[in-house]
């Protein structure tokens, strides 16, 4: 769903149509809040926050995956260091 300019509301305005504009939003209808002129907060569903914070998380597991997946390439390749060699490098000196 796109942002038009009806979803983008002066802080100022919040208190006065605070219930109105939440209803808007349960029903799909995202609000962009501004203050002086600029963009300050986003007023979203709840569900599709909690759906954006899982996809965050998935995303994140992707990215683990594809660091593991490397890590056994490189392990594969003999493309590997000592852990003298690794600590000199990333400056771990223990």
């Amino acid at each position: 769903m796109s942002i038009t300019s009806r979803d983008i509301i002066p802080l100022s305005q919040i208190r006065a149509r605070f219930t109105e504009l939440a209803d808007q939003v349960s029903q799909g209808q995202e609000k962009i809040i501004t203050r002086n002129g600029e963009s300050y907060v986003a007023l979203i569903d709840s569900k599709k926050l909690d759906y954006y914070h899982n996809l965050e998380k998935s995303h994140l597991h992707l990215l683990l995956l594809n660091e593991v997946e490397q890590g056994l390439d490189d392990v594969t390749n003999q493309n590997i260091i000592g852990l003298a060699e690794f600590r000199k490098k990333h400056g771990r000196n223990k």
